[in-house]
């Protein structure tokens, strides 16, 4: 006796539609036409199954603050300014009511583990990883959840952060992340943020580069660092605007630099494209890196969202799909090959940048979503529709098929 099967699920790397006989939270068996008795049927009609997407950078605690940050001219510099203002006044409950309005975004868009970001710092205190702690704990059942402890505003010139980001690992942070361009020494900042992570045994994320000046890049720092220190395929960057201002060759060498010391890189569309290029008058730049021509250079990269409804990003609806689907018009990407490998982005790429599992397998978690599309590609083209979610075996979501009523 099956506790669910799905019939008639197109997935990945077969020509024609299977189904899914799960027990439990295992899948234990992935084949056409299965005759088992089932609890539960559900029938996919011959859309696309996947095991979900997966969020690799955004910030939960200054999500949805628009109504605290009256933005005037916008850009980078009023836009942290605005935010280090409001970040004062973040309480717990607070942080833990607007991270669960994003949560909740998430989880219907079919994303199944994400990284957030946790500014600590002499404003924030830890009543932001306090509040994020609470969230990880209430919708564990529908979604993972990463931490990390981060250093938004600098370091050297404000070392009581450098304690504070030692008590969020204590306490239950899962990784350490700096911020060197906001630091007056960011070299500096780099080693110490390096230094937390050796002596806590974590992970380390950093904000890169955040500019269109292809001159003084932060990343051979970074990649000295993390072969001195043992942590090839343990580190990752995020923004890197600057790679994408850089004559090819100037780039080649800095992607050979990523390449050498396994370094993963994630691309922001929504917030990249709306901070960069303020300056011009015509011609204006979208200072995206083009994550698909490192991609293909061996890089592991993904797509991810950043921010929510603040003043870095005044959008969002926290659809990886959709910023896929951002991703792909801004870089240009046509070919079905290229549109895939836009959607491994946001799912097998960004799986693998979180540890996590995300290939749907016989003995492999039950945990998958149902989109309106017959395929990878057609999802991120039409920006498919997540119908259903299931994780380790639990329903967690519903987003009916719209119904249309025949003309009178």
């Amino acid at each position: 006796m099956l506790d669910l099967l799905v019939k008639n699920a197109r997935l990945d790397d077969y020509q024609a539609s299977v189904d899914i006989g799960i027990v439990g939270e295992q899948i234990t068996l992935l084949e056409a036409d299965i005759t088992a008795p089932a609890r539960v049927v559900l029938d996919a009609e011959n859309q696309f199954v996947c095991a979900g997407f997966y969020e690799t950078h955004i910030h939960l605690d200054k999500a949805c603050i628009l109504s605290r940050c009256p933005v005037q001219a916008g850009g980078k510099e009023e836009a942290s300014q605005l935010t280090k203002e409001a970040k004062k006044d973040f309480t717990e409950q607070d942080v833990f009511a607007r991270a669960s309005r994003v949560i909740e975004m998430a989880i219907k868009k079919g994303t199944m583990g994400l990284r957030t970001f946790v500014e600590t710092d002499p404003r924030a205190g830890l009543r932001s990883l306090a509040a994020l702690k609470r969230v990880r704990e209430v919708y564990a059942p529908a979604i993972d959840i990463e931490l990390c402890a981060f250093a938004q505003d600098g370091l050297t010139q404000e070392m009581a952060t450098y304690e504070l980001l030692r008590q969020a690992l204590q306490q239950g942070a899962d990784l350490v992340g700096g911020c060197p361009y906001t630091d007056p020494d960011p070299d500096r900042h780099v080693e110490l943020i390096f230094d937390l992570a050796e002596e806590f045994e974590v992970n380390v994320d950093f904000h890169l580069d955040f500019d269109l000046n292809p001159a003084q890049s932060g990343i051979p720092k970074i990649v000295e660092q993390t072969k001195q220190r043992g942590y090839q395929g343990r580190v990752s960057i995020g923004h890197v605007n600057k790679l994408s201002a850089m004559p090819p060759a100037q780039r080649a060498g800095l992607v050979q630099l990523l390449l050498e010391a396994e370094i993963a890189l994630t691309v922001l569309p929504a917030t990249d494209l709306l901070m960069m290029g303020q300056e011009h008058t015509h011609l204006i730049t979208r200072g995206v890196v083009n994550a698909h021509e490192l991609q293909a250079q061996g890089l592991l990269t993904t797509i991810s969202s950043n921010n929510i409804l603040n003043a870095f990003t005044p959008y969002g609806d926290a659809s990886l799909v959709r910023m896929a689907n951002l991703y792909a018009n801004v870089a240009q990407l046509a070919t079905d090959d290229e549109i895939r490998a836009t959607y491994e982005m946001v799912t097998t790429n960004a799986a693998r940048l979180l540890a996590r599992q995300a290939r749907l397998q016989v003995g492999g978690p039950a945990t998958f979503v149902l989109l309106e599309a017959s395929s990878a590609t057609e999802a991120i083209r039409t920006i498919a529709q997540p119908l259903l979610g299931y994780k380790n075996g639990r329903p967690t979501f519903t987003n009916p098929k719209a119904v249309l009523y025949p003309a009178v």
